[in-house]
């Protein structure tokens, strides 16, 4: 009955008990495959500058057979770091498309971390050279790290890494996090990491390109992360041209992420190579690139993964929500 409604609410904690890596994989190979085939719809997105300095964003989408609606709202905040807090703010919400009320509210951030790492993985495996062995990353935050997790624990070849951060300088937490896993080391020149990986990996604010379009080998796989709002970029002027071009959507591609900036060149969706829609048949001297602006229907899948999760295992907190 309507007086005896409830809203389960999960917090940071109890999120990040739930969160197992293969968990979240499948969920946003659902999320792909549900976009690929259109089950899933993606809603326009809202991504708006605050007077503040923050960025705010509403992510939003449905999948009508299976009863699920809902949001993410989410932005970044650099002052958050001042504050010793994480720039990145995420607060998801899952909807009863029957009635409009809410049913489970989810602190979002290790979400969206977790399912765009994830992401990054799916596009390694159906767009990377398989016998890749070197990785070049761009950050050592917290994007940085769960892509590169990703990176390593599906694609055994790689033992390389070389990074490179803002300041310049060695992150020694980021190099001991990944030690034991491949050889580590910072790198001072861009360009010359680029050239000499198999996979780049970008993943920052998007401030501006981050190497030179000439240090991009012929082979070479670029996931990029960071270009997530209009005149964001991390790629040199160029480079898209002379790529095959891989997006999560196509018309929020060319809206906020990388593709904004080469938005008549023809991309095709990871979603449809799952589905076998599209075949990726790369050729050895192919120029790949991944580009992720993240679908609202991987922050739902996911979200509805810890709801289940929780229910089952009586984490969260129930809160009365009659009407």
């Amino acid at each position: 009955m309507p007086s005896d409604a409830q809203l389960l609410l999960l917090d940071k904690n109890e999120v990040e008990s739930l969160l197992l890596p293969d968990d979240v994989m499948q969920a946003v190979r659902e999320a792909f495959v549900l976009h690929s085939q259109r089950e899933g719809r993606v809603f326009p997105v809202v991504r708006e500058p605050l007077v503040t300095g923050g960025i705010f964003g509403i992510k939003s989408g449905d999948v009508q057979v299976q009863g699920l609606l809902g949001f993410k709202a989410a932005g970044f905040w650099p002052t958050n770091r001042a504050l010793n807090g994480e720039p990145h703010q995420a607060t998801i919400m899952l909807i009863d498309p029957a009635t409009g009320r809410p049913l489970c509210m989810i602190d979002g951030n290790a979400v969206t971390t977790m399912r765009t790492g994830a992401a990054g993985g799916l596009g390694l495996l159906h767009l990377a050279r398989a016998d890749s062995t070197r990785v070049c990353v761009f950050g050592s935050g917290v994007q940085a790290r769960v892509q590169l997790t990703f990176a390593l624990q599906l694609m055994p070849s790689l033992v390389r890494v070389r990074y490179l951060t803002a300041n310049g300088h060695r992150d020694p937490a980021f190099e001991a996090h990944f030690a034991e896993r491949c050889d580590i080391s910072h790198a001072n020149d861009g360009d010359r990491a680029v050239s000499e990986s198999d996979i780049v990996i970008t993943a920052t604010p998007g401030a501006g390109a981050l190497f030179d379009l000439h240090s991009v080998q012929p082979g070479t796989h670029l996931n990029c992360v960071g270009a997530d709002t209009k005149g964001k970029r991390e790629l040199p002027e160029g480079l898209l041209g002379r790529v095959r071009l891989f997006v999560d959507d196509q018309v929020q591609a060319r809206q906020i992420g990388e593709t904004q900036w080469a938005a008549d060149h023809p991309c095709t969706e990871l979603g449809d190579l799952l589905t076998g829609k599209a075949q990726a048949n790369r050729r050895d001297d192919d120029i790949t690139v991944f580009d992720m602006t993240g679908l609202a229907l991987q922050d739902l899948t996911v979200a509805r993964m810890l709801c289940e999760r929780a229910r089952e295992t009586g984490l969260g907190t129930s809160l009365a929500w009659p009407w």
